[in-house]
């Protein structure tokens, strides 16, 4: 059997959702596509495994940008999942919708009917919310969603949500509800102890389902084209190029690297790009790879002179303790990320909508593993979220192999400089307040000494990472708007049968992680496809009082 009705290419965040909604038609067949293999690992499974599979070849891509001139030359490591369940299976499971001005921005931005009150009802139909359904949660989707420990086992947990408050930003008792700004619990896609990936989450019900073919460990070559028109797709695997062809549509949700590289294989791209990569052109597409953007974060690191941090956790034979619990009960230490308090604030007056965002890790740590604080510590990741710089994604070649250049252009924008200068400033103010007193040693990283603008300038390119988001690269819009690849109804514009429905279609970058809208975008996408909709949802969204001449204030106003 080669021919479906849609072939979907990446069983990824998006890809899985994709999979399962439009399967729920039995007189519609799809095949999923995937490059990577089996996603049954201890290490993906269990929550607190998180940094393993990101460092394992067998699930990670493993790509990197090219030398970054913001970054003194730098190149940034860009993990993106090639496995079932793409990136969701690497991930570390944070739970963050993006505000509802995010959502809002998208329409603004060009993306027609992408607003908040339309993705809502999605939002909520993905999700089953351990707190119970209500007007912003869903009760009964495929998503778990709780928020670890409820903070209960460690201290250091509510003594950062108190120094939020004490600094004078709000408490927010849901970030993805009715108010995102201010600080309180995080939450996390796992449910029962165990990860919440697209694929356990949609695919894993969907596969018994005959109509729908899972074909792993395949490279796609491109797009088959029968003039403009998508009729299949070519591929290799374990040495050999097959073809597959569909009778509706071929469907892109390879992320926000693999998809624009597939269209520019395809031909369909920037002509130069295409030309340099000997690849005939077929549509001359300017914005295929453009208008990339990304989440830079850095560790803001104290020393705790209590013994409560998770660095009293490392040990081979601690490790082996929450192992072992986990196994025999999916509770405990094993069954959460760790970051289960976070914040989300305005950096300056004049912002309607957070543009930064706190993880509060209980521990002084890199997130990929690599290394430990020799001590107890803490430290919150933090970042501006709304960047002005923009990079692109450019194929080297025809050859699916070869990895694309990827250039983010990381803190070429002047706001994109000030942001780090007042987040830097801000966060200190925060991690200096009474409520961590008890347990505040001295800074570790950026240090005291960090505080005049060249300074923190020179530390931020030294020490930023990438915090793992890349997107927008193959981006909706207007008409008139030359760089949009897609319409609002994700379809690539001069193609007939071809739609991408990733993070690579988000006009902007949303604040904060991106696993959340991705599952949502293709909730979404498979009933625009379908030809149906859910009725749209004009929720109040909670605006702050006097955000044009104030940087923060603990009230605020229904919009």
């Amino acid at each position: 059997m080669n021919e479906f009705d849609y072939i979907i290419v990446g069983a990824g965040s998006a890809g899985c959702v994709l999979a399962a909604r439009l399967t729920e038609d039995p007189d519609v067949s799809v095949a999923l596509l995937e490059a990577g293999g089996s996603d049954q690992s201890l290490f993906i499974r269990m929550p607190t495994a998180l940094s393993i599979p990101m460092n394992m070849p067998r699930f990670n891509w493993g790509f990197e940008s090219e030398p970054e001139a913001g970054l003194d030359g730098r190149k940034l490591d860009c993990p993106r999942g090639k496995v079932i369940g793409g990136s969701s299976s690497i991930n570390g499971m944070a739970f963050v919708r993006g505000h509802a001005c995010d959502i809002d921005q998208w329409e603004e931005a060009g993306a027609a009917g992408w607003n908040y009150a339309n993705c809502l009802p999605y939002y909520r139909r993905m999700e089953s919310w351990h707190h119970g359904e209500n007007r912003y949660r869903g009760g009964d989707g495929p998503v778990g969603v709780n928020a670890g420990n409820d903070m209960r086992l460690n201290p250091l947990y509510q003594a950062f949500v108190d120094s939020g408050q004490d600094a004078g930003y709000p408490f927010t008792a849901d970030y993805n509800g009715f108010q995102q700004e201010g600080f309180g619990q995080k939450h996390m896609s796992v449910e029962g102890g165990v990860r919440a990936s697209s694929s356990r989450s949609y695919l894993d019900p969907a596969r018994s389902r005959p109509n729908l073919k899972v074909i792993s460990r395949v490279h796609i070559d491109q797009v088959i084209m029968d003039g403009t028109r998508a009729i299949g797709v070519r591929y290799r695997t374990a040495g050999r190029q097959l073809k597959l062809f569909c009778r509706s549509e071929v469907i892109l949700s390879a992320g926000s690297i693999g998809s624009p590289a597939i269209l520019q294989r395809s031909g369909i791209g920037p002509a130069d790009v295409l030309k340099a990569a000997d690849v005939p052109v077929r549509v001359d597409a300017p914005g295929v790879g453009a208008n990339l953007q990304d989440h830079l974060e850095v560790y803001f690191q104290y020393q705790c002179t209590q013994k409560v941090s998770l660095n009293r956790e490392l040990s081979w034979w601690r490790k082996g303790l929450i192992g072992a619990r986990w196994v025999l009960t999916r509770q405990g230490l094993g069954a959460t990320n760790h970051f289960e308090s976070c914040g989300f604030i305005r950096s300056r007056a004049g912002l309607k909508w957070p543009n930064v965002q706190y993880h509060f890790l209980p521990g002084a740590m890199r997130y990929d593993g690599r290394a430990a604080f020799a001590g107890d510590g803490f430290q919150v990741h933090v970042g501006p979220n709304k960047p002005q710089s923009r990079g692109h994604v450019a194929i080297r070649s025809g050859n699916p192999f070869e990895a694309p250049r990827i250039q983010f252009n990381y803190l070429q924008h002047d706001q994109d400089r000030q942001d780090w200068r007042d987040c830097i400033r801000l966060t200190r103010e925060i991690l200096q307040q009474e409520s961590l007193a008890p347990f505040r040693g001295d800074e570790i990283q950026p240090g005291m000494h960090i505080d005049t603008d060249e300074a923190i300038d020179e530390w931020v390119k030294a020490n930023v990472e990438s915090a793992y988001h890349p997107s927008c690269s193959v981006k909706m819009g207007c008409a008139d708007d030359v760089m949009a690849v897609l319409d609002e109804q994700c379809q690539v514009r001069q193609c007939e049968g071809l739609r991408v429905v990733d993070s690579s279609i988000f006009p902007v970058i949303t604040n904060g992680n991106l696993n959340a809208p991705s599952m949502m975008v293709a909730e979404r996408a498979a009933d625009l496809i379908r030809g149906t909709h859910l009725s749209p949802d004009e929720a109040p969204v909670w605006e702050p009082d006097h955000w044009q001449t104030e940087q923060r204030s603990v009230t605020g106003h229904e919009r």
